[in-house]
């Protein structure tokens, strides 16, 4: 593996068709690259997480991937409201998912709960009114 890797992917809010098709890209991309499938099942779904939180949550945003042969970095940037409690946001179940979203399927209140779960390092970032900036990152090495 080169040096370091990077994937950009821009997420449309509230494009609900085109959810999780950076994250199934990534997983594609890893797998071509010969990373362990439990490393790509971590960053598909923490990644995934991550892109559907943007949709519903935030005016769209930004995911960049970088891939060095220690980790995968994944860095979620997204202009939307910031988030008001972290530590409430963290907790499985709370969502702020409106009625339309959840009858969708989605807005289940698992999302930074996954994120940090299937992630082994996670750290969030949000100013409220200017957006929310999470860094993940997926080790490769044990």
């Amino acid at each position: 593996m080169e040096d370091m890797i990077t994937f950009q992917y821009k997420i449309s809010p509230e494009d609900f068709t085109r959810a999780g098709e950076a994250s199934s890209d990534v997983k594609s991309k890893l797998k071509s690259m010969g990373v362990s499938p439990e490393a790509i099942r971590k960053v598909a779904i923490a990644m995934y997480e991550g892109e559907i939180n943007m949709v519903i949550h935030a005016r769209g945003g930004e995911i960049t991937v970088n891939v060095n042969p220690e980790k995968i970095e994944m860095i979620l940037a997204d202009v939307g409201p910031g988030i008001p409690d972290v530590e409430l946001a963290m907790q499985a179940g709370y969502s702020t998912a409106p009625d339309a979203v959840r009858s969708l399927g989605f807005g289940a209140g698992m999302g930074l709960p996954n994120m940090k779960r299937y992630s082994d390092e996670m750290e969030i970032n949000t100013v409220l009114g200017e957006g929310t900036t999470i860094r993940m990152a997926v080790n490769l090495c044990a």
